[in-house]
């Protein structure tokens, strides 16, 4: 039985105003089911879909009109693709109220670990264990779209992150990744006596900020903290078991570069791309964005230490964005074929490649990036973790709550209590 989340007139408000509809494959706003063509058995169907990763807006449009040719000539299928694209800090919310409100997309996308539990409770999300695309998953990739022994999601991104750093910069101070917050705070005063700014900082967008939080709360767990989750799902845990997470904020928000609630990702990505900053704490899903502001860069990935435990240092592994299909969808066996063309064996390695994301899929065969390969020796090394299942909601709330405490509107208690405030709303929700 579905349950819907609850709906208030702002968020209705949000889905009016902040909804940025694309179109693609000359999609119409008319017909979203099935109809009979004008010529023999040839259908038209319009699909909906609803993709919170606006900056690969083309990369997108040109897939989907390879799919809308291959249904042409293999189905006689006329497939419209309605394509909106949100950014990121309104993605959840406006998705959330289109479900509650019975105007579910054919297709979207949700964080694999942070959404899946969520969306399959409320009865959101179609079992896709059957589809052919399922056997080519990779062993490391399946569990994190498996819900109840059942594949429920098609993973994009595959991530392993932890911070970038600018390896020229690092190369020419003969500088190396720092295994503890001491050593960390000694590359940073290396840095600034060869004025060079340590950290970018790009706070505009809620969700950049967030990212200490899977970071500090992964690393907790996989070495001493093991039940908080669970306990936190009990209301019977506490952020402020987490508090040494302010010790790596405190050293980047003091140490980073001017105006951060004024600056966005895509410019944030500019910035380090060009050398405004040694460091910033982001994922490698920004790579194409960074390498398009400038192709020259040489950057990677490392784990950003949390404490003077090297243990802690510890790379994130996890996917993120992945697709989904609704159970309401009227256009389900379309969709369904869109989603498995999204790892079709001929198509998807270059699809992966020009998104720049990890390969995810036995059919891959693309050479994996230098920063997955930096990634990938801290995990062979037995680095990592994997990424916390921290609901959304929660996640949320830690974006704005570090905005403010950036900005000394909050506390550090005033951003633990509104943390377990936001779980514990969450668990009302979800029993």
């Amino acid at each position: 039985m579905k349950k819907s989340w609850k709906v208030t007139a702002s968020a209705m408000m949000t889905v009016l105003l902040l909804a940025g509809c694309g179109s693609n494959s000359g999609a119409s706003n008319g017909s979203t089911n099935a109809e009979t063509g004008g010529k023999g058995s040839e259908k038209t169907v319009t699909l909906k879909m609803f993709i919170g990763l606006p900056r690969f807006k083309d990369q997108f449009d040109q897939y989907i009109d390879k799919f809308v040719a291959k249904e042409k000539a293999e189905k006689n299928i006329d497939v419209k693709v309605q394509l909106e694209m949100p950014n990121s800090d309104n993605a959840s919310q406006i998705l959330k109220t289109r479900l509650a409100s019975n105007d579910a997309p054919d297709i979207f996308s949700i964080h694999a670990i942070n959404e899946i539990p969520s969306f399959y409770k409320a009865g959101y999300l179609e079992d896709l264990t059957s589809q052919p695309f399922v056997g080519k998953l990779l062993d490391s990739v399946k569990p994190s779209v498996t819900i109840d022994n059942k594949v429920v999601a098609v993973p994009l991104e595959s991530v392993s992150w932890g911070y970038l750093y600018n390896k020229k910069i690092f190369s020419d101070l003969k500088l190396t990744p720092p295994t503890t917050l001491s050593e960390m705070k000694t590359l940073v005063e290396t840095l600034k006596k060869n004025n060079i700014t340590p950290f970018e900082l790009a706070y505009k967008e809620s969700w950049i900020p967030q990212l200490f939080l899977p970071l500090s709360v992964g690393a907790q767990i996989q070495t001493g903290n093991k039940d908080f989750i669970e306990r936190m799902n009990k209301n019977e845990g506490s952020f402020a078991e987490m508090k040494s997470m302010f010790d790596i904020i405190d050293l980047v928000n003091a140490n980073g570069t001017n105006k951060a609630l004024e600056v966005g990702g895509d410019d944030g990505a500019a910035a380090f791309a060009n050398g405004k900053a040694a460091m910033w704490v982001q994922g490698p899903w920004y790579a194409e964005t960074i390498q398009k502001a400038n192709p020259d860069i040489d950057f990677g990935v490392a784990p950003l230490p949390l404490s003077d435990n090297p243990d802690q240092t510890l790379i994130n592994l996890g996917a993120s964005t992945s697709l989904v299909v609704s159970p309401t969808s009227k256009n389900k066996d379309v969709a369904l074929d869109f989603i498995n063309f999204v790892l079709d064996d001929k198509e998807s390695s270059g699809f992966y490649e020009s998104l720049k994301f990890n390969p995810v899929a036995t059919i891959h065969n693309y050479k994996s990036y230098p920063w997955v390969d930096d990634a990938t020796v801290y995990v062979k090394e037995g680095k990592a973790y994997r990424d916390p299942s921290i609901p959304q909601a929660v996640k949320d709330e830690v974006g704005k709550g570090l905005q403010s405490y950036f900005s000394k509107q909050l506390s550090q208690d005033d951003v633990i209590k509104a943390l377990d405030k936001a779980w514990k709303d969450y668990n009302k929700v979800n029993k």
